[in-house]
């Protein structure tokens, strides 16, 4: 039984590891220094993200590991064998018997080549494989060039697109870990970074778990399950163990399966372009809408939503055979006979986490998470029976639980709706009637919880307990705070799940003619509105372009930065910053002096102009805004992740990079960093 316990949590773990997007804990750089009058020494530098290692040159039995050998380099004659700058931390494997060796940190790797008596191009291709402690990236391939036989005493010059702008010196004239490449930003891809939205989403995840608990579809198949294993007698204790952990892995699994095949199929890239779709497209959106509006009348009451019987009984009689067979269909019949109530809650979950985040690995931890939270009780009970005796009894309250879920469906429905909206520009779910939904939503909750609505399964309500008193005063607390919004207040709280301000027909504090501050004008290089400008809006009246090369020659053009807003406009995220960061006026003063501003949306429907297709190297031709976007921000600076903020150069290149980050200094720091470093190029 621990055997079993053994092998199936590596392969759950595994299969979230496999799906998540493979990210770049390696860095390299190439440079070519004459050596002597015969030779010149091209050094691979290894920049190593801590927590990260790449394999020695072994060589290993059996294809174990992947060790640093495969370096070739194509245009000059090798002199002598690679070497490394430090030798590898050597250490015995007691699974793999055999000692294996890594690198950490950094490390330079030299190789000497006869000179050529004129300049030429080498190409370098690096094959290697970098692991954590957790798990292994697949194998990656490295491709960088340098020049030899530039002129005698010099440095080689390195290829534009692996251009590196500080020597890389040997050890023993600075040591690797002294040394530093102050703009390496602007030759490596940016790597995606983590951020506080994933915990928010998590945690959104775990409340969702327990909320479902409480629904009448789940909590009284607690005490029922758990007598199952009490009177299991010995090895009851473990096998509730088990039951928890099968509860786990049929809620997660087919997640991870889904996400896994997409990638073993089509690749990241393909997956990234599902859950895309997904969180953009207005199909799935407005399905999504209507899923929850069904389901919500099904938690008033209008009908039930079950599974066929035949899949639960089939279930329910193999759980009565002994052994793991026996508590794993005792687990599936729990997930089966609760999908009335459980459906709509995961589907929310996972639609939440997709929308959110808009990444492949999300999904799989969110179901992780909730259901784990959602088998813990279970669990508990089962190791602990006692405490059943002092659980309340199912009765009324359930179904009260179940309907207040259903208003908060018919809420949180709404904002599917309104992504299909923003990214389609329909215009239907403008700021105040969205605000006006869901004030109209909460009032009737409130009312509903102080006994003045009745559904058709509800109990006679004599009194009004506490907890309802205190959960209807909440919930009229959270329509008075958005009433203002009606006028054009923030409402900063909520900052993300409503449409933008430029959505808004009325705003009190303008005048109430319009719902945006007037933009400072901008004009093109040739004296136009930048394209797309009728479409786009910048928050706090910031004014800016819409285009990629319109910004860039409009930056080179004033000699000025410039500031890249990766951003959607169902982003919750994106829309977070904007209003509790760059509502701040230290930076909005920075952003309207000190740079050119670019905002790329990257799940815009809208079609673009004919000249900005993109066809992509599988032969797809892109034609929407945000596919342009998207791609040329992925391809150029391999960020998929929105809100991502960039610094660029006049030629595009990165000075400095930010993302979700709620920190005002943080932010005012990475103004100042990247205008920096832009004046230090001057």
């Amino acid at each position: 039984m621990k055997k079993f316990i053994a092998l199936l949590m590596p392969l759950l773990f595994g299969l979230v590891a496999m799906a998540q997007p493979a990210p770049t804990p390696v860095k390299w750089t190439a440079t070519a220094v004459e050596a002597d009058a015969t030779t010149y020494e091209v050094r691979l530098t290894a920049d190593i993200d801590q927590g990260w290692h790449i394999y020695d040159f072994g060589p290993y039995a059996e294809d174990l590991f992947i060790p640093t050998t495969e370096i070739s380099i194509d245009g000059a004659e090798k002199v002598g064998e690679i070497n490394a700058n430090k030798a590898p931390h050597r250490e015995y494997d007691d699974v793999y018997e055999a000692e294996i060796g890594t690198w950490e940190g950094k490390v330079v790797f030299t190789q000497k080549v006869k000179a050529e008596a004129e300049p030429k191009t080498v190409a370098i291709e690096v094959y290697y494989g970098a692991c954590n402690d957790q798990n292994c990236l697949p194998p990656a391939t490295e491709q960088l060039s340098v020049k030899i036989g530039a002129a005698k005493g010099t440095e080689a010059a390195v290829a534009p697109e692996e251009a590196a702008t500080e020597e890389v010196v040997a050890e023993e004239v600075a040591p690797a870990e002294e040394i530093a490449t102050a703009t390496d930003a602007v030759v490596e891809p940016v790597e995606e970074q983590s951020n506080g939205s994933l915990w928010s989403t998590l945690l959104a995840a775990a409340a969702w778990a327990l909320a479902a608990l409480l629904t009448p579809c789940v909590f009284p198949m607690i005490p029922m399950t758990v007598s199952f294993f009490v009177k299991g007698g010995e090895g009851g204790k473990m096998r509730a163990l088990l039951y928890g952990v099968f509860i786990v892995a049929l809620y997660t699994l087919p997640i991870a399966a889904l996400i896994l095949i997409t990638r073993v199929v089509g690749g990241a890239t393909v997956t990234a372009d599902i859950f895309n779709w997904l969180a953009t497209h207005w199909l799935p959106n407005t399905i999504f809408f209507l899923v929850f509006m069904v389901f919500a009348a099904s938690f008033f009451g209008a009908f039930e939503i079950t599974l066929p019987n035949s899949w639960v009984n089939k279930s329910d009689q193999n759980s009565d055979r002994k052994g793991l067979l026996g508590v794993f269909f005792l687990a599936l019949t729990l997930v089966l006979v609760s999908f009335s109530c459980t459906g709509p809650i995961v589907g929310g979950a996972i639609i939440g986490a997709v929308s959110t985040n808009n990444d492949i690995w999300t999904p799989i931890l969110t179901m992780l998470v909730f259901s784990t939270v959602f088998a813990l009780p279970f669990v508990l009970f089962a190791l602990f029976p006692s405490v059943l005796q002092k659980m309340p009894k199912s009765g009324g309250w359930l179904n009260s639980v179940k309907v207040v879920l259903g208003f908060i469906e018919v809420a949180l429905g709404f904002k599917f709706l309104s992504t299909a909206d923003q990214t389609y520009h329909w215009g239907l779910l403008d700021r105040e009637i969205y605000l006006g939904i869901w004030i109209v939503v909460f009032t009737l909750l409130g009312f509903y919880l102080l006994g003045k609505l009745k559904f058709a399964h509800d109990s006679e309500v004599k009194y009004i307990s506490v907890p309802r008193l205190a959960l209807a005063i909440a919930s009229f607390t959270f329509v008075t705070y958005m009433v203002p919004g009606l006028w054009g207040a923030p409402l900063k709280k909520m900052t993300g799940y409503l449409p933008p301000m430029a959505t808004q027909d009325f705003v009190l504090t303008s005048g109430g003619t319009a719902a945006v501050v007037a933009a400072d004008e901008v004009l093109t290089a040739d004296g136009k509105a930048p394209k797309y400008s009728d479409v786009f809006h910048m928050p706090h009246g910031l004014s800016g372009f819409y285009d990629f090369d319109e910004a860039i020659e409009a930056a080179r053009k004033v000699g000025k930065p410039l500031f890249l807003d990766f951003t959607g406009l169902g982003c919750v995220n994106c829309r977070e910053m904007e209003e509790r960061v760059w509502c701040d006026s230290r930076i909005q003063d920075r952003m309207r002096e000190d740079f050119v501003l670019l905002a790329l949306f990257g799940d815009s429907r809208q079609k673009a102009a004919e000249e900005d297709w993109v066809t992509t190297e599988n032969g797809k031709t892109l034609k929407t805004i945000g596919e342009i976007n998207s791609n040329l921000v992925f391809e150029r600076y391999n960020i998929a992740a929105q809100p991502n903020y960039l610094i660029l150069d006049g030629e595009g290149n990165v000075l400095a990079s930010h993302s979700y980050d709620l920190d005002i200094e943080n932010f005012i720091s990475f103004l100042d960093k990247g205008k920096e470093a832009y004046s230090a190029l001057k």
